[in-house]
């Protein structure tokens, strides 16, 4: 296993639009092998979410895990999409492994449906909630060639992690 560079904010793939995964090629030794690399990465760098394009491969594949008091398991989706948004929508803090040195609040709906292949390339269809479910749209977006900027409705949220750390790290979440 290997720590991939991250690509930052700037980076074209970030705003592109990623591939598929071929579900042929998902059992192989090279899928398998970025799948293990992709999550030493995330853990690697304190992160609970991490999409291929991150670690510049434009492809559709993401991998997610927390422990703590929101933990969710850890989880790898292929060719994820979201079925179903539920109506309860939340607020979060959110920062990203591209985007060096910032958090910001982004609204997402708080419930989700979702379909994609696991790590073997079996069917999954599952309903995410709470902060895995923030976490899945979050990582889904990098497919679509999204960040979480562009999901800022008010961007004086935008803080430094040192400010955020000091001034706004206890400040609960917001049902909405």
């Amino acid at each position: 296993m290997a720590l991939l560079p991250i690509a930052k904010v700037g980076n074209p793939v970030l705003r592109t639009i990623a591939e598929p995964v071929d579900p042929s090629v998902i059992a192989t030794r090279t899928c398998q092998q970025l799948i293990d690399d992709m999550l030493e990465t995330m853990y690697g760098n304190d992160g609970i979410g991490l999409a291929a394009p991150q670690v510049s491969r434009s492809e559709q594949c993401l991998v997610m895990g927390c422990e703590g008091q929101e933990a969710f398991p850890e989880t790898v989706l292929i060719n994820p999409r979201i079925v179903f948004y539920g109506p309860a929508q939340v607020e979060m803090w959110e920062g990203c492994l591209s985007v060096d040195g910032l958090r910001g609040k982004v609204t997402r709906p708080s419930a989700i449906r979702v379909q994609a292949l696991d790590r073997m390339g079996a069917p999954l269809d599952f309903e995410a909630t709470g902060l895995f479910a923030v976490c899945i749209q979050h990582e889904m977006d990098h497919l679509c060639g999204k960040l979480f900027l562009d999901r800022m409705t008010d961007l004086s949220t935008l803080t430094q992690l040192k400010e955020f750390d000091t001034y706004w790290k206890q400040e609960p979440a917001t049902v909405i």
